[in-house]
């Protein structure tokens, strides 16, 4: 993977989703990936995620949704970090989930997707990792926490 291009920035970070509807708060994020330029267009790739989405429920436990999508449209691996403080439904096992965490790959990018996935999955079952993001008092300190805890290799 690149590392021109970090996975996270500051401005691909919402710290209040005010929704509790899932395609709402996915649409913001992706509304973060295109104002950022790494998504060049935001109805193809909502309609990708909707797609990956269709075929199995990304909620995990401690309340947090995982969309996620390889798509022509994305530019650079990037991941988009958004807190929805009323909570959508992922289908996780404990409930709306109050973080989501957007994952966005290109196309051919299946290994920097599947590594984002495991890398960002092994920090999700740390309620540390979980508590940390959704306490940080900025979006800097999310990005920061974020590039600190997952470690693409």
């Amino acid at each position: 993977m690149s590392t021109a291009t970090p996975l996270i920035t500051p401005e691909l970070v919402a710290l209040d989703v005010e929704t509790t509807d899932r395609d709402a708060a996915t649409r913001a994020l992706v509304g973060l990936l295109a104002d950022a330029g790494r998504v060049t267009d935001a109805d193809g790739f909502l309609a990708d995620v909707k797609a990956r989405e269709a075929q199995m429920a990304t909620g995990m436990p401690g309340q947090v949704g995982l969309p996620h999508a390889r798509s022509e449209h994305v530019t650079v691996p990037s991941l988009a970090v958004g807190r929805v403080p009323a909570g959508a439904d992922w289908g996780g096992p404990d409930g709306p989930a109050t973080l989501v965490f957007l994952i966005a790959a290109p196309a051919g990018g299946d290994a920097d997707h599947l590594k984002i996935l495991a890398a960002l999955a092994r920090r999700l079952i740390h309620p540390e990792f979980r508590d940390a993001i959704r306490t940080a008092p900025d979006a800097q300190t999310v990005a920061d926490v974020v590039t600190r805890e997952v470690v693409v290799s």
